[in-house]
């Protein structure tokens, strides 16, 4: 198990002061009626002294094995967990390029990625599925520009954060391709399209509750931000989530789900400071 919260973390130290402070003044209340025999009293110091010590370790080696957390962000549950998103239930975000694309090809969309195991294993009929993108009301008042010069995949382009509602799915335009299909964002592009994204979910989502994977990861790359980090991306979301000011009313919850590749690479403790 890799070790993401550091020993010394100041969000550890500070639980394990909460804890210190309790036990100080239940073992000060037992001091006042115990007495303890001087002959006890140095195996005594030394064994307090190393349970203390082993809470620390126990609270440490808690703190690094957490992969499910539950956040209170604007009275709305949130959650962040290891698991597979196709296994969550309510409404499921693919996210999609700005074209809608749906042919997985390795050079269009991999199969391998999320995206390609979505439309390989959940879409009974892909002309359908475009069919329904390109005569979507919702989506009529969200289309850019058309980019005649592609030679593959779709040509409409669509506003980066746009919400398509495919049965249990919530298909969402996150990407820009440039002309050899590179997925890519600035960091202007991936807040606004995080923001306008809270807002379609707002719009559509019905209160059913909406599980979201951890979007930016892959093959995006945030341009300027070469170095941008799964748990900045990760606390990026929610942050964008808590300034949205979408409500979840209950039992209705967002859900944020960690691919286990990249559980190594998420801090939950540290989601506590959200």
């Amino acid at each position: 198990m890799k070790n993401k919260v550091h020993f010394f973390d100041k969000e550890l130290r500070r639980v394990y002061f909460a804890w210190l402070s309790a036990i100080n003044v239940i073992t000060a209340l037992i001091l006042i009626f115990v007495t303890v025999p001087e002959k006890y009293k140095i195996g005594g110091g030394i064994a307090f002294v190393t349970a203390l010590l082993v809470i620390y370790f126990g609270l440490w080696i808690h703190a690094n094995s957490i992969k499910h957390i539950i956040l209170k962000i604007n009275n709305s549950k949130a959650e962040v967990k290891v698991g597979d998103i196709f296994e969550e239930e309510g409404l499921k975000v693919i996210a999609f390029n700005e074209y809608f694309d749906t042919l997985v090809n390795e050079r269009v969309i991999a199969s391998s990625s999320l995206n390609g195991q979505f439309i390989i294993n959940h879409v009974d009929d892909i002309d359908e599925l475009n069919k329904e993108i390109r005569e979507s009301n919702h989506l009529s008042s969200r289309k850019t520009e058309i980019n005649l010069s592609r030679q593959e995949g779709n040509t409409q382009k669509y506003q980066l954060g746009s919400i398509h509602v495919h049965k249990n799915f919530l298909l969402a335009a996150f990407t820009k391709f440039d002309e050899n299909n590179r997925a890519f964002l600035t960091m202007s592009d991936y807040i606004n399209c995080l923001l306008n994204f809270w807002n379609e979910v707002d719009i559509v989502y019905a209160n059913r509750s909406v599980a979201i994977p951890l979007l930016g990861t892959g093959i995006t790359r945030v341009r300027g931000y070469d170095t941008m980090s799964e748990q900045e991306k990760l606390e990026l979301l929610l942050w964008t989530f808590k300034i949205s000011r979408i409500k979840f009313t209950y039992p209705a919850k967002v859900t944020v789900v960690i691919h286990e590749s990249l559980q190594d690479k998420i801090n939950f403790y540290r989601l506590k400071k959200i």
